[in-house]
């Protein structure tokens, strides 16, 4: 017992509570929330035809901007208390309503919004072409260096092995002639 009355058991159990509770957001001491009228926006139910496979093709491809960084059709369907993703899907099921393709509906929501609308940028100005371009110059330039050290260590290597058979290796004072030296000294004294 402490002198405020608390065990050393109770203050252990307090620290691993605080520690192990949940972040997330929509849980907390009731739990999980799954229920959006629960949040006060209750929600009509769905009619055939809304998450068809089209519907959910169109929202995929365009971004939410609630700020969580998901797509329409996945922050409507995993996230109750949005309120942008509903709103987003019914304008979708208007502009399809009207009978626009596709196509037309990511248009009509870039003509609206910008085209931070879409989940990703069209393939086009200098500023998207190097988001799509500049990672893979990047990697395709770290693995050509990485290439060139090795094939440059090898080198190094073999010419040393072979100027002094092995004797290069012995006298130097590189860390794998130290390892070498005490391996092959602490063979001799095992005999």
């Amino acid at each position: 017992m402490t002198q405020d009355g608390m065990s050393r058991r109770n203050f252990l159990g307090l620290g691993v509570a605080l520690v192990a509770q949940d972040s997330l957001a929509g849980r907390g001491r009731l739990g999980t929330l799954r229920d959006p009228t629960v949040v006060g926006q209750p929600r009509a139910p769905t009619r055939e035809g809304e998450n068809s496979a089209e519907i959910q093709a169109i929202e995929t491809r365009l971004a939410c901007n609630c700020g969580c960084t998901l797509d329409v059709f996945t922050c409507r369907t995993t996230d109750f208390s949005c309120t942008y993703s509903p709103k987003l899907h019914r304008e979708v099921l208007a502009l399809r309503e009207q009978g626009l393709t596709a196509q037309q509906v990511l248009d009509a929501f870039v003509a609206k919004y910008g085209e931070k609308a879409l989940m990703a940028p069209k393939p086009r100005g200098i500023v998207n072409l190097t988001g799509y371009l500049l990672p893979g110059a990047v990697i395709l330039a770290a693995g050509v260096g990485l290439f060139a050290l090795i094939a440059r260590r090898k080198v190094a290597v073999a010419g040393a092995a072979a100027a002094g058979d092995g004797a290069a290796f012995a006298s130097s004072g590189t860390f794998t002639s130290m390892i070498a030296s005490r391996f092959s000294s602490s063979m001799n004294c095992a005999r």
